[in-house]
């Protein structure tokens, strides 16, 4: 796992949910729970990690994320869309600051010409701010596992050292 001006990034992030603050939710999907347990491998994380969903089926995505039936069946499971409705209701149901998600198409079977295997998308949803990012992994199963949870865990660092974080708690 790569680190953070050589603190392990789940402890830098660690460091700054602290410092602003702020708790934090995870939904995942392709990473089945590797986001999850990278944060709560940090003692104290308790203070401000509130929980996560592992929605690996549209159902449960459904179900306990209210992710809509309209957008799985128009955009498909691994979307920008599906990932920001993710964030948005695990973040609703665990009444945090903020949201992540992640969703994605780990491999090595599953993909398609025009959602490759190793495509995914994590979101990032706090007060004010809502942000989408795809990657593209090349990758074995366990490496794109590993890269989206470190894109994951990276995108919460950029939002929570950027000025945005700073005025919105």
């Amino acid at each position: 796992m790569a680190s953070w001006g050589g603190i392990a990034l789940q402890v830098t992030v660690g460091q700054l949910l602290k410092q602003r603050g702020f708790t934090l939710a995870l939904a995942e999907s392709c990473t089945g729970g590797l986001v999850s347990h990278r944060i709560t491998n940090v003692p104290g994380s308790s203070v401000y990690y509130r929980g996560s969903v592992v929605a690996y089926s549209n159902e449960s995505k459904e179900s306990i994320l209210r992710v809509q039936s309209e957008t799985l069946y128009r955009y498909g499971a691994v979307s920008e869309r599906v990932a920001l409705e993710m964030a948005q209701g695990v973040r609703r149901v665990f009444r945090t600051d903020v949201g992540l998600a992640v969703t994605g198409i780990a491999g090595p079977e599953g993909g398609a010409p025009d959602k490759p295997v190793g495509l995914t998308y994590i979101s990032l949803v706090a007060p004010d701010v809502e942000r989408v990012e795809h990657h593209v992994w090349s990758g074995n199963r366990l490496e794109n596992k590993e890269r989206s949870s470190e894109a994951v865990l990276d995108l919460l660092r950029r939002y929570l050292e950027s000025d945005v974080a700073a005025t919105n708690k």
